[in-house]
């Protein structure tokens, strides 16, 4: 059985920093592509970034480029996303989600507001 578990989100001032974390549950970790998308109140999931079974390539929404960084550690089936210069904009419910299997987490909110 597959299952994601997310941790990590809060409330944080603007220009601040978090990292959040996906603890996957499930056979093979290490051989499939995850991903990170957010839902804002009032929008559609939109995809913030993504990462290779292995992590040698990543791709990001261009909204987070050069903010966000997405990282994998595969010995602890564990998918990360380390976020930096915050904006209210990046408000949202963040979700892990495991394309191979469409399996989502449960979601963790982050808060970007002083």
């Amino acid at each position: 059985q597959v299952q994601l578990v997310e941790s990590g989100g809060g409330l944080v001032q603007p220009g601040g920093s978090l990292r959040l974390s996906c603890a996957a549950s499930g056979i093979n970790f290490r051989l499939y592509a995850m991903q990170w998308h957010r839902q804002a109140p009032g929008k559609q999931r939109e995809l913030v970034a993504a990462i290779t079974s292995g992590g040698s390539t990543t791709t990001y929404a261009d909204s987070v480029k050069g903010r966000f960084t997405i990282s994998r550690d595969n010995a602890n089936n564990t998918v990360y996303l380390q976020m930096n210069s915050l904006k209210p904009e990046d408000t949202a419910v963040y979700y892990c989600y495991w394309p191979r299997y469409n399996s989502w987490g449960q979601g963790t909110q982050v808060t970007v507001s002083s």
